[in-house]
């Protein structure tokens, strides 16, 4: 039987990404500030590169997590194969950055610097994976250390000892040490068993599951390499990874449904989507309308520069509430499916079953995604810069989503029975919409923008603070779920500390 709490793992996955907001702010704030704008943008771009690099990731790490949540005892052989397939990641992420460089007339030694990152994040990712399956609340200990400690290393690397954006890709391989040791302490009971073969002998059997899983995603995730490669230029995706930072607020929100998946394929019971969702829309609301309400005192903080953002940040935060819901539903349908505890499955069952339908259509998004950036980068004057196409860029991400979303709730009705409470739901949207335009309308007229970061931030935090102060009180005071919810979280504060 796993260790797998959920109202505890919710708590404390909660906690700690609401700390990374934090932290994740911290950091770009130092980064965007000590970085020029091409510096920046070539760091959004080897943040894209590296996608292609953790294709062959998924192999051990998916597997794993199912494994480790039936019992079964493949850590240490996980942890030992996947560290081998990193040298495959960098194999592939130094032939494709080379090539990017060279078309795109990069500087190519700082592109190719970031390779260093990849061993630990295939180290990272297989110690998350196979926590996950058994503990899953733990992982988020190894995920404050790495947020902690990059604010820690960039302001050693960046902000005092000017090492620019090698100093930025040093920070981040840094941070990722105390992740990977509080992980492999964590993961101690899993790890100590023997290598067996047998099992590195399935994963490649089945790779082609998790990396044709992996493969939309790899698209989403490249289309700064796209826009690079066409145009030749990073600025105009330093701005669109200023927008991404703030309008990805809500994508905070995947991490609640940590312990749902791994319940589900323990025990199969399907009430806890249900719960999952309720929570969902709770923190997601107010989250979206932080990023929209906040876009361009956010992009400000950043640096000034990159506030003509503000329209992208509309587009982003809608897409990543989507994207964030859509995330819920794959997990939970995955959850479900039993196609790999028949040691006799064969590939027709692999590709019938719901491991392998729901990639096939993210990949066809992700298609027409790709498609549509080809064509409108190719056809625009992309040499002089305007925001309008950034702002493209991200609204054809956001009018993608939306055909899948609807899709998904369509099959998530079949699969499982739901019974959403809408009214609570309505609740916190109203709730959410009041609360903000308030908030808007005060900022309107009190927020001054200083361009001391020191001065501005401090008065911006008064409204921040304040806006998710109400959102709060209000819920809790006219939703019996959020009263419950509070009473969780003050009987797990309680039992922590007696």
């Amino acid at each position: 039987m796993s260790k797998i709490r959920v109202t505890y793992s919710a708590l404390i996955s909660l906690s700690s990404n609401l700390i990374s907001v934090v932290t994740g702010l911290v950091f770009v704030i130092i980064i965007t500030r000590s970085l020029s704008l091409e510096e920046f943008g070539t760091w959004g771009l080897i943040s894209g590169l590296l996608a292609y690099a953790v294709i062959v990731n998924p192999v051990v790490c998916y597997w794993s997590t199912r494994e480790i949540a039936r019992g079964e005892k493949s850590g240490k052989t996980a942890v030992v194969t996947n560290s081998a397939l990193s040298f495959l990641g960098v194999t592939i992420y130094v032939i494709i950055a080379y090539f990017v460089a060279i078309q795109s007339n990069f500087d190519e030694s700082i592109i190719l610097f970031a390779a260093i990152l990849i061993p630990v994040i295939f180290l990272n990712e297989i110690l998350v994976s196979i926590i996950r399956g058994w503990k899953s609340h733990s992982l988020n200990y190894g995920f404050l250390a790495f947020e902690i400690s990059k604010i820690f290393f960039v302001l050693i690397f960046v902000y005092y000892w000017n090492l620019g954006l090698f100093g930025a890709i040093l920070a981040t391989f840094a941070a990722y040490i105390p992740s990977i040791i509080i992980l492999l302490i964590y993961n101690i009971p899993k790890i100590k068993d023997e290598f067996n073969f047998e099992y590195v002998k399935k994963w490649f059997k089945l790779f082609w599951v998790p990396t044709y899983r992996k493969l939309p995603s790899i698209l989403l995730l490249t289309d700064v390499v796209i826009f690079s490669t066409i145009t030749g230029s990073v600025v105009g995706v330093a701005y669109f990874t200023a927008a991404r930072t703030i309008g990805y607020l809500v994508d905070h929100t995947r991490s609640i449904a940590q312990a749902m998946y791994p319940k589900l394929l323990e025990s199969g019971k399907q009430e806890y989507l249900q719960e999952n969702l309720m929570l969902f829309f709770f923190l997601s609301f107010p989250l979206v309308a932080m990023s929209i309400t906040f876009s361009e005192a956010g992009l400000f903080i950043l640096n000034p520069i990159y506030v003509i953002a503000a329209p992208v940040v509309l587009f982003l935060s809608l897409k990543s509430f989507f994207t964030s819901l859509n995330s819920n539903f794959f997990l939970a349908l995955q959850g479900l499916e039993k196609v790999d505890i028949d040691k006799k499955s064969t590939f027709k069952d692999y590709a019938k079953s719901k491991l392998m339908l729901h990639p096939t259509f993210q990949l066809i998004r992700s298609g027409i995604y790709f498609g549509s950036l080809v064509v409108i980068f190719s056809f625009n004057d992309t040499q002089n810069f305007e925001i309008d196409l950034i702002s493209l860029w991200a609204l054809i991400g956001l009018l993608i989503e939306l055909p899948l979303t609807l899709y998904m709730i369509i099959l998530v009705k079949k699969q499982f029975t739901l019974d959403l409470e809408w009214s609570s739901i309505m609740k916190y949207f109203l709730t959410c919409l009041g609360v903000f335009s308030l908030t808007y309308f005060l900022m309107q007229n009190f927020l001054i923008f200083d361009k001391d970061v020191f001065i501005f931030l401090p008065n911006l935090l008064v409204f921040v603070i304040f806006s998710v102060s109400l959102y709060l009180i209000i819920t809790i005071i006219i939703d019996k779920r959020v009263k419950l919810l509070t009473k969780k979280i003050w009987f797990e504060l309680n039992s922590k500390t007696k």
